[in-house]
């Protein structure tokens, strides 16, 4: 059965990760978007076995990229869906969005589904990882993306969110050294939000409410915004380790849980800071 979906999936360089993402959607969805960033792998000759509907698009940032997609790609379909290249729909989910997507009222404009996210082969559960709750489908119309540089979310841009109870998966098969240098391009952007943010010149950006006692991500921005920027460099990113490993027991997620929320929650924020000492440093020259 053929849904009024279409799936928008950006890529570069993904042919470790595209075919999985794509087999997971081709059954129910209607249309299936490619934009790529001028890959020179293999990508675009997998994604061709699967849709015609390929575009190319230099990149400048996640959310203009997609936002251009939106702009520009001629959907046809009630509702659109964004997928990431390493991501991919569980049975589960398919089956649940055949029966419950044509029956949703008009004003329910957008879907929030979960991320299980998967490490050196390990489903990562603990630390507060799981469950991640993302707004990924909505009418078409009905929503865009954020123009942050770093973690940016989908926004409604009128009706009311529902909520589906089954996941998406992401599996990123490019391996360990390909993780740490995405994340250490990520740390720059990181530090500049974040002394953007203890400079007030951000918060006005955000296009989501910020709130402690909002949704899953209305608090995390709330967190960074009010509490973690305040903290001192360094001795945050042990509080945030410890909090994270112990009291929300990623311990329990094994030795690849522990490879995992050292590397994401103490070497990762560790490297944001050392850049915004550096930044600091430059300025007091």
């Amino acid at each position: 059965m053929k849904l009024p979906i279409t799936i928008i999936i950006l890529t570069y360089n993904e042919e470790k990760n595209i075919e999985a993402c794509l087999n997971s959607v081709c059954s129910f969805a209607k249309e299936i978007f490619i934009v790529d960033s001028y890959s020179t792998d293999k990508t675009l000759e997998i994604a061709k076995r699967y849709t015609n509907n390929i575009y190319q698009h230099s990149f400048e940032t996640q959310a203009r990229q997609f936002n251009w997609a939106l702009d520009n790609l001629q959907i046809n379909t009630e509702w659109v869906m964004r997928l990431d290249a390493d991501e991919r729909v569980t049975q589960e989910l398919a089956n649940e969005l055949c029966e419950k997507l044509l029956s949703f009222s008009s004003d329910i404009t957008g879907l929030y589904f979960k991320r299980k996210v998967y490490f050196m082969d390990r489903f990562i559960k603990h630390g507060g990882y799981y469950p991640t709750w993302l707004l990924r489908i909505w009418r078409k119309g009905k929503a865009r993306s954020e123009e942050q540089i770093l973690n940016e979310h989908i926004i409604l841009l009128e009706g009311k969110s529902a909520y589906l109870r089954y996941d998406i998966i992401d599996w990123n098969q490019k391996g360990l050294s390909f993780w740490t240098e995405k994340h250490n391009n990520y740390s720059a952007r990181f530090a500049s939000e974040l002394i953007a943010i203890k400079d007030s010149s951000i918060k006005e950006l955000s296009s989501i409410n910020v709130s402690l006692f909002g949704s899953q991500e209305e608090r995390k921005r709330w967190l960074k915004q009010n509490l973690y920027v305040s903290l001192p460099l360094f001795i945050r990113t042990f509080i945030y380790f410890i909090y994270r490993y112990f009291f929300r027991l990623g311990f329990l997620d094994g030795k690849e849980g522990l490879i995992f929320h050292f590397l994401q929650g103490f070497w990762y924020p560790f490297l944001v800071d050392a850049k915004i000492c550096e930044y600091e440093k430059q300025l007091r020259k």
